[in-house]
């Protein structure tokens, strides 16, 4: 192991009061799947945004009908990542957690991801294909897939993700400013994941199941989203090495010994202790916050898989 490489501590959240928990659900034309999934949502969630894209059927009302204490937000852009992204911006909590309205994805399992987050994940994501987990909708290329995708970014970026396309997540409101992109469509879920990879944050995936749609017919398509989520991929990919080119790190220095300022380990202390470090923001100030987050995470990964060999 290599003695000059940064070490990297986790503060946790501090569990003297509960963290309030937003949840945000985007919507096109879900009259009939809301009218099954909002009665299940438990007393977990605090506040509860539904984002709409312009539906034709009564989807908001039923919303307010089920929920008159909704958050309701219109967002006339078509695309899930542009409603999941506007929902984000109404949260008022401190963990936000997303899923789909169609009924597939279990509220009861809110709890999970909430508790993996109180234990010290940054974000946390279902996944389909751990013990515990499965699927009653993947089809088979579906699931080729998403097999693809989700080893081309362990080979690209790390981790040991299991299921990238799955959109049932959740993570504490102080790391959107990572998630800093404007994302259109189906994609987002690789965006996050990915963003969140590069950043150094903490992510822990939790086991899921999905259900077939309550009603009516998604909007995903395989072959139009899946070039989708690989052209995110390698715009992210590229992303990372402008970052190490602009602070000089085209081949990382592994023994200069200077730990580099990491705004990841400055949110954290700001959980526990209500203080951010000053001198780890004001160089994320300069850079960009996820800037400096992918520059410091890609140089310590190229020194742990290093001194591992």
């Amino acid at each position: 192991m290599n003695d000059n490489s940064t070490t990297r501590t986790f503060p946790q959240h501090d569990g003297s009061c509960s963290p309030m928990v937003s949840l945000v659900i985007p919507t096109l034309n879900e009259e009939e799947n809301l009218a099954c999934l909002l009665p299940t949502i438990g007393n977990i969630v605090d506040e509860l945004v539904i984002v709409d894209g312009r539906s034709a059927d009564d989807t908001i009302e039923t919303a307010l009908e089920l929920r008159p204490d909704a958050v309701i937000v219109r967002e006339k852009r078509a695309g899930k990542g542009y409603a999941l992204q506007a929902g984000f911006a109404a949260c008022s909590g401190d963990i936000i957690v997303m899923m789909d309205a169609d009924g597939s994805m279990a509220p009861a399992e809110i709890d999970t991801f909430v508790s993996a987050l109180e234990a010290g994940a940054d974000v946390v994501k279902g996944s389909r294909f751990l013990q515990g987990g499965g699927s009653g909708d993947l089809t088979g290329i579906r699931m080729l897939g998403n097999a693809v995708l989700t080893r081309t970014v362990r080979w690209t970026f790390g981790g040991r993700f299991s299921d990238l396309c799955y959109g049932y997540m959740a993570f504490w409101r102080d790391v959107l400013p990572f998630f800093d992109e404007e994302v259109g469509g189906f994609e987002i879920e690789t965006f996050l994941n990915v963003r969140a990879l590069a950043a150094g944050l903490r992510v822990v995936e939790v086991a899921s199941y999905e259900e077939h749609r309550i009603s009516g017919e998604s909007n995903l398509s395989a072959i139009r989203d899946g070039y989708r989520v690989l052209s995110t991929i390698v715009r992210e990919r590229r992303r990372v090495r402008r970052y190490r080119a602009s602070l000089g790190l085209h081949r990382p220095d592994l023994h200069s010994g200077t730990p580099m300022p990491h705004p990841v380990i400055a949110l954290r202390d700001h959980r526990t202790t209500g203080v951010v470090a000053t001198t780890a923001l004001s160089g994320a100030a300069r850079a960009g916050v996820a800037g400096v987050a992918v520059a410091a995470v890609a140089t310590e990964e190229d020194a742990r898989l290093r001194a591992e060999q």
